[in-house]
């Protein structure tokens, strides 16, 4: 292979169908992937304690970044020494990129008399209320429901109340980005920003001489800073959002059918393009828009 692939991926709606959270579609080629030693690192708005979850479902044994690139963690039985700085917790080294999530807590409560009724946070909305608002299980809603670095909100308001929103946690030194149901509100990161932590430790302790390549596949806004960033870009159709748009021209895919299905359909095109090899099972053709 002469170049090494590494795959950023969102999980909702992207890696994981929207409303089944099923991926069955993806699990051939992420078998392949598997067998190829290229990692596939979940790139996720979802919690460590969601994670610890996904990571046995899909037999992920790699890094990966929680809550928009707030965190990533390192499984401490990588073949290589930690970075400087990481802390051990949970069992993995982790590099932490932002305050603790009551930071952000208390700075939606200050908000919230400019909003009234215009959103509901996770911690008002409870473990009930949670699955009630993204169809999952009450234990399923009790680990989404355990942010260390952020507080999601619903939003219930106008579009102007939600940009007055945004603009005031930004002047209030916050960020926020809109998710595929919430909108996450922590400090200054983004999954762009995760992703080249994590690509700058692996060429720091791969070969000089190795070509990385990095692939990041997302559906909804809070990717949009991965797939600016990547090397390629894989674009998931959204049932719930518009197509999502970047500002790069170039180094583009869109996959036409959304969730596992057009996950599994745009990593074969570009592992076929980037290795020549097309033993995944066949896929139908994707919009391109490489330049």
């Amino acid at each position: 292979m002469s170049c090494r692939p590494m795959i950023f991926t969102d999980l909702d709606g992207t890696l994981l169908d929207h409303y089944s959270y099923d991926f069955s579609p993806a699990q051939p080629m992420l078998s392949w992937l598997a067998e190829q030693n290229i990692p596939v690192i979940p790139a996720t708005s979802k919690t460590l304690a969601e994670l610890l979850v996904w990571r046995s479902r899909l037999s992920s044994q790699g890094p990966f970044m929680v809550e928009n690139g707030a965190a990533i963690y390192l499984p401490k039985t990588a073949d290589c020494a930690p970075p400087d700085g990481l802390i051990e917790k949970d069992g993995f080294w982790v590099q932490e990129f932002v305050a603790t999530r009551q930071t952000w807590i208390d700075l939606v409560e200050q908000l919230r008399p400019q909003f009234n009724g215009c959103f509901r946070s996770f911690t008002e909305l409870g473990i009930a209320g949670i699955a009630q608002l993204t169809g999952l299980t009450d234990e399923a809603a009790n680990l989404a429901s355990q942010r260390q670095y952020g507080e999601p909100v619903a939003w219930q308001g106008s579009d102007r109340d939600k940009q007055r929103f945004i603009d005031q946690v930004n002047a209030a030194g916050g960020q926020v980005l809109q998710g595929g149901r919430f909108l996450h509100i922590s400090g200054n990161c983004n999954k762009g920003d995760a992703m080249n932590w994590l690509v700058a430790e692996y060429r720091r302790h791969w070969s000089p001489d190795t070509t990385l390549t990095t692939i990041a596949a997302g559906d909804s806004g809070n990717d949009r800073d991965m797939l600016e960033r990547a090397d390629i870009a894989l674009i998931i159709p959204s049932p719930v959002h518009e197509p999502l748009s970047l500002q790069r021209q170039s180094g583009i895919l869109r996959a036409t059918t959304p969730g596992p299905t057009g996950w599994a359909e745009g990593i074969k095109q570009i592992m076929a393009d980037l290795t020549g090899d097309t033993r995944p099972a066949t896929a139908t053709p994707l919009r391109n828009q490489h330049g």
